[in-house]
């Protein structure tokens, strides 16, 4: 009771500020920042990740399914092809809606996070409704996949606070947000697989974690090239558990 009581004593201590994630993009090989977005120091403290360690050319590839819109076959057709490790962040409606392509998933060696139940703005709900949309995306993989472990949490609509940082890593989660991403989530705005190339292949960095939707058509389409031409550039793919943050 009393370590119960200390624990939530010292997250009630935290702020509860939202922040929406946002960061300066990658251009011409510089590198992308979050120094200039007033959250950088909240990130870091409680080891949330942005990118890995940008002295070396290792790419993380990282898929948001909220929901099914028929492409995440062809998406793990190309990893298996590719032989390029990924990790897919589910909501508790794939978790209903696809059961067998996430056992696909961890059969061909892929990660899954967690991404809420409903994917409610986790700024703004109680830390026991916290701790219970994350809960029972865990259990419902752990039941359909076997996979008993879950490290890594995408916040919800990528909207976080310090709050959301401390309760998450207590009960067991490394956050992970991104340093490569675009608009890529719009159904009804597709514009072809070369947008989505160009858009990844323009923001290419050391040490990025990268984020796309499995939504989406383009990338789909796209993330063969985008792999092969990656890998012609000298990058390597690797697995999150792999990941070494930037000192």
């Amino acid at each position: 009771m009393l370590v119960s009581l200390f624990t939530l004593h010292t997250v009630q201590a935290y702020s509860n500020t939202p922040y929406h994630f946002g960061f300066k993009k990658s251009k011409n090989g510089s590198l992308p920042s979050i120094a200039q977005e007033g959250f950088q120091s909240i990130v870091d403290k409680h080891g949330a990740i942005f990118v890995g360690d940008t002295t070396k050319k290792e790419l993380f590839l990282t898929f948001d399914n909220g929901y099914e819109n028929g492409y995440t076959a062809q998406v793990l057709d190309t990893l298996k092809e590719k032989k390029v490790p990924a990790i897919f962040f589910v909501t508790g409606h794939y978790t209903k809606d696809q059961p067998d392509l996430m056992k696909r998933m961890t059969e061909e060696g892929h990660l899954i996070g967690n991404h809420s139940w409903s994917h409610p703005d986790m700024t703004q709900v109680s830390d026991d409704k916290m701790k219970e949309e994350l809960g029972r995306v865990k259990t419902a993989v752990a039941e359909i996949t076997g996979q008993k472990e879950m490290s890594y949490l995408r916040p919800p609509r990528g909207i976080f606070s310090d709050r959301v940082l401390a309760l998450s890593k207590e009960i067991g989660y490394t956050n992970v947000f991104w340093s490569i991403a675009y608009k890529d989530w719009d159904t009804n705005a597709q514009k072809g697989w070369k947008y989505a190339y160009d858009n990844v292949m323009a923001q290419l960095h050391s040490g990025a974690v990268i984020l796309l939707h499995t939504v989406s058509k383009d990338n789909a389409e796209a993330l063969g090239k985008i792999i092969d031409d990656a890998r012609k550039a000298g990058y390597e793919f690797k697995s999150l558990d792999q990941l070494v943050r930037p000192n």
